[in-house]
């Protein structure tokens, strides 16, 4: 993982926006808006945990929204993304990253276990990036319950 105290990678992807638009999105742009960016890595669309995770977000979205912005990134493609938001009212940007280059480049790309079975493939993750562009916490293999609230805290 990235460490706490670093820059994080600059990226553009294809995405759906808070409005439900196909629409290209830059990190530095984010940036410039002045508030911190919760950059949550998962790993697909329309499953249980990422589901759950997306829907945290979601319903905590009062909570967030004046301090920061969240935006949501998989491997997912945009048609995967937009029934995905449209299904669960998501209130936040969805990211497609179908080649892996924003994933690896966050480290979140790798070898992980499930069910006794390793695989490669999103490892989830959560970063919380100031107004700087610096990295101020990392969450690494996220359990999704309470997860939100951790992330608030460190807000």
């Amino acid at each position: 993982m990235l460490e706490v105290g670093t820059t994080a990678p600059d990226f553009c992807l294809d995405g759906i926006d808070a409005a439900g638009q196909e629409k290209q999105i830059r990190l530095s742009s984010l940036l410039g808006q002045g508030q911190y960016l919760v950059l949550y890595f998962y790993p697909k669309d329309s499953t249980p945990g990422c589901t759950q995770e997306a829907c945290d977000f979601r319903d905590s979205f009062n909570r967030i929204r004046n301090k920061a912005i969240v935006i949501g990134i998989s491997q997912d493609s945009l048609a995967s993304h937009r029934k995905f938001k449209e299904k669960n009212s998501l209130n936040f940007p969805l990211l497609s990253d179908p080649g892996r280059q924003v994933l690896e480049s966050y480290q979140v790309w790798g070898e992980k276990k499930q069910f006794g079975k390793t695989s490669l493939g999103v490892i989830r993750s959560t970063y919380l990036i100031g107004p700087d562009g610096v990295i101020k916490k990392v969450w690494t293999k996220v359990k999704v319950k309470g997860h939100v609230d951790e992330v608030i805290e460190a807000i």
